[in-house]
């Protein structure tokens, strides 16, 4: 897939709001070793640094234009391009910072007790996910593309995405492993301006790319537009113009 920093921190501050929430939830007091696991632009890596300043903070994420965006933010860092599913560093950390990322990973069920074995003792494994995928926005950006002459070309788009577990299923992932092991659900509901082109905007920073990429220019304007009719009416604007986006996600702080 690819990403674009600057499309992203479009919408930086809902989407920094949840990683503070989850940042809030991690009990430690300080922290020597601190990774930032699908960091993006670096927004949440500095909620880090702000939390640990007398921690070694350093961030991961398989998008070259994220980690160049990282680097300009925060040059004192060490950021890394690479793939969590494939990162070999053994640690041990005192924080395994996962905001909005682990969705885009298969196999949690062996993924995570793996990021939990890099803790060290009371260590943190901190995980934020996305679970929209049976919200108005993804059911219809699956509509979409299995019914319009885009359809052979996005017939794996949806896949992209890994099915969520239950927060049951989370919890046995981690509690084996780990002292302590919370999960929780929060909705948040983000003012868009623009109406149902607010909309379109924020999730062409996320779910909408594996949509996007394999289209062309004149297919993905067409693409969108049938999405948008389709956002308008699942999403009606407020009196202001705005609208109201419910966007539920899933958290778990995880300790050693």
């Amino acid at each position: 897939m690819s990403w674009s920093a600057q499309q992203y921190v479009a919408f930086e501050d809902e989407r920094t709001r949840p990683a503070r929430d989850l940042l809030a939830a991690i009990p430690l007091a300080e922290a020597r070793s601190v990774i930032d696991i699908g960091c993006g632009p670096g927004n949440s890596t500095e909620l880090l640094v702000q939390r640990f300043p007398g921690a070694g903070v350093s961030g991961l994420d398989s998008s070259a234009d994220m980690i160049e965006a990282a680097r300009k933010r925060l040059p004192q860092l060490q950021f890394e391009v690479g793939d969590i599913d494939h990162w070999a560093d053994e640690g041990r950390f005192d924080v395994i910072f996962a905001n909005a990322v682990l969705q885009w990973v298969p196999d949690h069920a062996a993924l995570l007790p793996a990021l939990a074995g890099k803790l060290s003792s009371g260590g943190s494994l901190a995980i934020q996910m996305p679970d929209n995928l049976n919200e108005p926005s993804h059911r219809l950006m699956r509509e979409v593309a299995a019914n319009g002459p885009w359809a052979s070309k996005l017939a794996g788009a949806a896949g992209q995405r890994t099915d969520m577990a239950s927060a049951s299923d989370y919890f046995s992932m981690l509690r084996p492993l780990c002292a302590r092991v919370d999960v929780w659900r929060t909705t948040y509901h983000h003012q868009l301006t623009g109406g149902a082109a607010g909309v379109v905007e924020w999730f062409k920073g996320s779910g909408l790319i594996p949509f996007l990429n394999p289209l062309s220019e004149a297919e993905q304007a067409a693409f969108l537009e049938q999405y948008q009719a389709r956002v308008e009416e699942a999403y009606p604007a407020l009196a202001d113009g705005s609208v109201l986006l419910p966007f539920p996600r899933l958290f778990i702080v995880a300790t050693r």
